[in-house]
């Protein structure tokens, strides 16, 4: 599962291959979580491919009020790619060719492998591309019209699949859970993943070879005021609340 990562900058996006239009003229936050807006890239009209910010923790389409809504996306920040297709969040942007690509440079994974020296915490490992190269990762996008004042609110969910016997994902998470990891997918792949059909999405559903990654630990910053100063402005870039990690649990309804 992937809750926190650090998103392409402005200028990688426009840098892109695929030839961005309309980037979005708001910032986002320096870290992504779930409720943070971030940008996400979809097909436009023709062949292009537009920058639009969302909300981090799909809202489905079906919500009946602000509430619900804020209440299931902070569950569906990730969504299992082996279920998505029948899961009433995600079925409707999946048979709807609804994809999304989550422009990133790097993500954050909870290693446990010291827990026993960092007083019973997992420590933050932050996971990249070994090479360097840009991605994305795959995901879903909604939109979502709250029938009380009319507000508009995109919002995405990255995709995940397995991860059991990674040589580096493996590593992640606590002992006995299910390994899972996002499913990355490289620059020059892009548009073809924008381009799939329902059917043909399953195809694009692998783990990165661990090789191509590489991983190190990032602790976050200590509570110092600095510390607390970038926090704040993180999110009052992103827009909306930050919502807690451990308290999104992928339910059936997800």
């Amino acid at each position: 599962m992937c809750t926190n990562y650090v998103p392409s900058t402005r200028q990688e996006i426009a840098a892109h291959r695929l030839g961005v239009v309309d980037l979005p003229h708001e910032e986002w936050p320096d870290e992504i979580y779930p409720g943070y807006s971030a940008p996400i890239l979809l097909r436009g009209a023709g062949d292009s491919v537009i920058c639009r910010l969302a909300r981090f923790g799909l809202v489905p389409r079906w919500c009946k009020d602000a509430k619900q809504a804020l209440d299931i996306g902070r569950k569906t920040y990730n969504a299992r790619s082996e279920t998505a297709f029948e899961k009433p969040s995600y079925r409707g942007p999946w048979h709807a060719r609804q994809w999304a690509l989550a422009p990133m440079r790097s993500f954050f994974e909870p290693c446990w492998e010291e827990a026993a020296h960092n007083g019973g915490r997992a420590v933050r490992w932050q996971i990249a591309r070994a090479d360097q190269a840009p991605f994305a990762v795959a995901g879903l996008w909604e939109r979502w019209v709250n029938p009380q004042d009319g507000e508009v609110v995109d919002s995405f969910t990255l995709l995940t699949v397995n991860a059991d016997g990674h040589a580096l994902m493996g590593r992640m998470h606590q002992p006995g859970e299910e390994k899972r990891m996002p499913v990355l997918i490289a620059e020059q792949d892009c548009r073809n993943w924008l381009d799939a059909t329902p059917q043909s999405a399953a195809g694009w559903m692998q783990a990165w070879p661990a090789e191509q990654l590489v991983g190190q630990a990032a602790p976050r910053p200590t509570s110092t005021k600095n510390a607390k100063a970038v926090k704040s402005a993180n999110a009052e870039s992103g827009k909306a609340q930050r919502t807690d990690p451990e308290a999104g649990q992928n339910l059936s309804l997800f």
